[in-house]
């Protein structure tokens, strides 16, 4: 192939491997294992990076409620009028202990939805938060799994769901997350093609210049040859 420049080269197009399952390897070069590496050695925990928001409080409005969400305090949902709490519900309040039971099959890093999910955009990191207000069509306490997902550009509830009977599932964009790399979209995998200058007077082979253009070929089938009478048999 040529370059801009019209000097040839001959080109060589990487081999790629393939599993059981019939996908590429992923393969890596020098350059990103060394940023791997590095990321291994200085990486903080998603709650490491969530520790900037240890002494805050975020408020959503939905309605006639509001919800309050106090990290790692508790969850509560109220009714405000004239700047005056009327009613009140805590949806949990933040269960450490169960928190780590939650993801001890998960390693040190907890990453839901499918916590193994290929799409980083699915991936959120997950707390705990039990005991709340009793419910009066359970008589159990109301409990909420607060979601951290990596999203830009403020930290904010975005959304609050029941997900069953006074159990709920609050998510939180959290753009801090967004510097772990387990939140972060995988690059696709590079291969390198080598290429090797050719001298400038090298000629294609054609068809028409091969040894025998000119040559008759013909096709030898099977020929009977007369026995010689002395053969011995």
């Amino acid at each position: 192939m040529p370059n801009k420049n019209g000097q040839k080269f001959l080109c060589f197009l990487p081999k790629v491997e393939k599993a059981k399952t019939g996908k590429p390897v992923t393969q890596q070069n020098t350059s990103s294992m060394i940023v791997e590496t590095e990321k291994r050695v200085k990486l903080k925990t998603p709650d490491e990076l969530l520790e900037v928001i240890k002494e805050r409080c975020f408020v959503r409005q939905e309605g006639w409620w509001s919800y309050e969400f106090c990290y790692q305090k508790k969850l509560r949902q109220l009714h405000v009028e004239e700047e005056k709490v009327v009613q009140e519900f805590v949806l949990g309040v933040y269960d450490a202990e169960a928190t780590a039971a939650f993801n001890q099959n998960l390693s040190d890093i907890s990453t839901q939805k499918d916590p193994r999910s290929r799409d980083a955009s699915q991936r959120y990191h997950a707390h705990q938060y039990t005991n709340g207000t009793i419910c009066d069509l359970t008589n159990e306490p109301r409990e909420t799994e607060v979601r951290f997902v990596c999203s830009e550009p403020r930290a904010m509830i975005s959304s609050i769901t029941e997900l069953s009977t006074c159990k709920y599932a609050l998510t939180f964009q959290s753009p801090m997350l967004c510097k772990h790399p387990l939140f972060q979209e995988e690059r696709p995998v590079w291969h390198i093609i080598n290429c090797n200058a050719l001298p400038k007077d090298y000629k294609e082979t054609k068809a028409e210049e091969a040894p025998f253009k000119n040559k008759q070929i013909t096709m030898v089938t099977d020929v009977e040859y007369p026995s010689n009478h002395g053969s011995e048999q």
